[in-house]
């Protein structure tokens, strides 16, 4: 009905408690929409004369962190600013917005506009057919950003490393360890050297149900310190350092040393993921008992342990630093 009535009658359509409503500009175009069975509402605006003060602001497009469009239910163009955006070039998209009064409504949000694609700690990672879980961004002395991971995962180095869910570049593998430590290296890491500047990174940990934790510091843990364990695969929030120094030899022979024990859960594909306390980086997750178990946000079963490389020790040794 819209399409026949064409964009000079109408104002566009949108659904209103479940029914759909078709925006119009004159009582004739209205009474059509009534005879066809719909719901019409009579508005000052064409989808027209909306799409033309669009394409106006589009001739301001490339100002980071905007984003604006024709909104049918208000007969606007709705203009949303976010953060970053500068006093001058918030004056020049007021300047067309004074140009049609009313007819353009700017809205402040929160936050910034960035690409699908970021990379945080706990998110999926992928290399040579593995998938693991990253722990944490973290940068050099230079800005340099190095993702943590699981040194085990894919020993050795220069494999590409991707984000799990879309595929997009991470870096390269620059350095790992995938076995042995002692009092002052880490036995299972590895860090990946960022080199796709379309990747956005942060300082955060992805906690299930789109909660993101910012991580400040980084430090050693302490005996029956409360502490969370999160994966690409699962997370275990209800937990504690059980021992601040265990040997360990996994299945298939492998021993590690100088490693933190806790009382989480842990599933495959969780390796590399972070351990850490609030705000604080402690651990990368290395392995553990039970992983092909269910595991829940708080697993509370007293056998289940997890094993993770002390990461203050990479840090030290890599010269790094968790932002």
């Amino acid at each position: 009905m819209a399409s026949q009535l064409g964009d000079d009658r109408t104002g566009g359509t949108y659904y209103k408690d479940g029914r759909l409503v078709v925006a119009v500009t004159d009582p004739a175009a209205a009474q059509t929409v009534r005879d066809a069975g719909g719901i019409p509402r009579l508005v000052t605006r064409s989808a027209a004369e909306l799409t033309s003060i669009q394409r106006e602001l589009d001739e301001l497009a490339g100002i980071p962190n905007t984003a604006w469009g024709v909104e049918a239910s208000s007969n606007q163009v709705s203009v949303e600013i976010f953060d970053g955006v500068s006093a001058a070039d918030r004056a020049r998209i007021e300047q067309v917005a004074e140009a049609h009064p009313g007819a353009v409504r700017i809205d402040r949000l929160d936050g910034k506009m960035e690409t699908a694609t970021t990379l945080r700690g706990a998110n999926g990672i992928t290399s040579n057919g593995s998938v693991c879980s990253a722990a944490f961004n973290t940068k050099n002395s230079s800005g340099k950003v190095y993702t943590l991971t699981a040194g085990h995962c894919v020993p050795g180095t220069g494999n590409v490393w991707r984000v799990a869910h879309d595929s997009t570049r991470i870096g390269t593998q620059t350095a790992y360890r995938a076995q042995g430590g002692d009092a002052n290296r880490g036995a299972d890491w590895a860090t990946i050297k960022k080199d796709n500047a379309n990747l956005t990174t942060h300082g955060t940990v992805r906690y299930w149900g789109g909660v993101y934790k910012q991580i400040d510091n980084s430090r050693f843990a302490a005996e029956n310190e409360d502490a969370d364990r999160i994966g690409r695969t699962s997370q275990d929030k209800v937990g504690h350092i059980t021992k601040t120094s265990v040997t360990v030899t996994y299945d298939d022979g492998t021993t590690m040393y100088n490693m933190y024990e806790s009382s989480h859960c842990a599933k495959r594909g969780d390796s590399g993921g972070p351990l850490l306390h609030g705000k604080t980086a402690l651990g990368i997750v290395s392995g553990g008992n039970h992983v092909d178990e269910p595991c829940g946000d708080s697993d509370g079963q007293d056998d289940r342990r997890t094993i993770s490389t002390k990461v203050q020790l990479v840090l030290n040794e890599r010269g790094l630093r968790v932002y």
